[in-house]
């Protein structure tokens, strides 16, 4: 397939397309670099560097960069993505999110791009009643971030009512881990995830914030859901083939039916790293619900998805030897 990538010069986007690019796809990346870096992109892929938000740029250099080829398909990545900054501007969040979003979607109209796979969130369920989290609980995003999301699901939703773009939304949990190639890994400024900001806090000897230790979890830490960077970029390339095959609009959660607490991560860091943690105990952040794991027996029947990388050690292990070779 000829596949574009938004967002393809970031975390996820980049390991998806290196994935694609291994599968055979033909891949263009679009990216405004904002957070993305042009260096990740992968050679074999081309980079056309707009802004979503810019519909005119946008049509104008993707135009140039098909060269009259018709896409078949959007992997959707491009966003703003941290939550507790969506809380400070939100505005940012909607004009990003959901204007380049619409953007995205008009050009998908008026060039005939009949597929999309979305990168949504588990962010737009907020705080479960119940776990595991099912795609059928309710949903109640508790920042502008998951809101976006959530809109943009609904936004989806219409285009395949009045225009026909079948689409599958991907709502993942906790990101994590890097490609088992040691080239790419997760590298955001700031970093707000517990992974990274372990192992910095392991490789430079600074100390390392734990946000709560009193919740009803077995140990007092949160717990949380983590899928693997290569798992994530599996779940895509299936979302693709199930669109290609069935032409049918649906929504996954990715993730791997059970969670890791905060404090198995900080041993399991101590553990790969061969170092110690100075860890300081912070009050709980508003908002951080003890436990969160997604149910994942739909992705499993219907994707055939099935998490390779998953496991706690490697996830921790390959982020680690990526920081490492990057420090």
């Amino acid at each position: 397939m000829n596949i574009l990538v938004t967002g393809g010069a970031g975390y996820i986007g980049s390991i998806t397309t290196q994935l694609l690019l291994k599968k055979g796809h033909a891949v263009v990346v679009v990216d405004n670099l904002s957070q993305g870096h042009k260096e990740i992109v992968p050679a074999e892929a081309q980079l056309v560097v707009a802004d979503l938000k810019n519909a005119i740029e946008l049509e104008q250099k993707l135009d140039e960069a098909s060269q009259g080829k018709t896409f078949d398909a959007v992997i959707h990545f491009a966003a703003s993505a941290l939550a507790g900054e969506s809380m400070q501007n939100p505005r940012k969040y909607f004009e990003n999110n959901l204007l380049g979003g619409l953007n995205l979607l008009e050009y998908m109209v008026k060039k005939n791009i009949p597929h999309i796979v979305f990168s949504s969130s588990c962010a737009i369920y907020g705080t479960p009643a119940t776990v595991p989290v099912t795609e059928d609980a309710p949903k109640a995003p508790e920042s502008p971030y998951g809101e976006s999301k959530l809109m943009f699901e609904k936004m989806l939703f219409w285009y395949d009512k009045v225009f026909g773009i079948k689409s599958v939304c991907l709502r993942y949990f906790n990101a994590s881990g890097a490609s088992m190639d040691g080239k790419l890994g997760e590298n955001h400024d700031p970093e707000t995830h517990v992974i990274p900001n372990a192992i910095a806090a392991a490789l430079n000897g600074t100390e390392f914030s734990l946000f709560g230790n009193t919740y009803p979890t077995k140990d007092g830490s949160c717990v949380r859901d983590y899928i693997h960077v290569e798992d994530l970029a599996d779940a895509h390339h299936r979302a693709l083939l199930y669109l290609q095959e069935h032409k049918q609009s649906n929504a996954f959660n990715v993730g791997t039916g059970h969670g890791y607490s905060n404090l198995e991560v900080i041993e399991m860091v101590k553990k790969v790293s061969g170092r110690d943690l100075n860890v300081k105990i912070m009050p709980p952040r508003p908002g951080d619900p003890p436990i969160v794991f997604a149910d994942t027996q739909k992705v499993q029947r219907e994707l055939g998805f099935s998490p390779q990388f998953s496991d706690l050690e490697t996830i921790v292990k390959s982020a680690y030897e990526w920081h490492v070779r990057e420090k």
